[in-house]
């Protein structure tokens, strides 16, 4: 890790980018999630302490529970799926945590929307956002 970022900065970082993170310990519980305007899946305080489980849909959880099943097992570092929620495309991806050692600390699981990536004409969009900005 390189340079220095203060609980001020850290907080700004994580209030502004659109992307939501969940990060569960070993033992598959919330231990912090990012809580920005941006959230497309709401968390509150409440749910930090949780098991994961109970904040996933009861549609979701046996995926989440294999997936995070290989990642404590070592078999899997992450996972990246696609989904469509109200009609709107979004990314998950699950990232598995380990301490220097090699040893499984957990897991964080980042969201977001990707209706505005890899979209007809994106790579204009992108130069255009580079040289206007709207």
């Amino acid at each position: 890790m390189g340079g220095h970022l203060s609980l001020d900065q850290l907080n700004a970082i994580f209030r502004k980018i659109p992307q939501e993170f969940d990060v569960l310990d070993e033992n598959d519980i919330v231990v912090w999630s990012s809580m920005n305007t941006n959230r497309i899946f709401p968390r509150t305080e409440a749910d930090i302490g949780k098991s994961v489980f109970e904040i996933h849909p009861g549609h979701s959880q046996k995926a989440v529970k294999a997936v995070l099943k290989q990642m404590h097992n070592g078999k899997r570092k992450s996972l990246s799926i696609n989904i469509t929620k109200n009609k709107m495309p979004i990314n998950i991806s699950f990232y598995s945590l380990h301490n220097e050692a090699g040893k499984y600390i957990g897991c964080v699981e980042v969201t977001q929307a990707v209706k505005d990536y890899q979209v007809k004409g994106s790579k204009w969009h992108n130069l255009i956002q580079l040289f206007f900005h709207r």
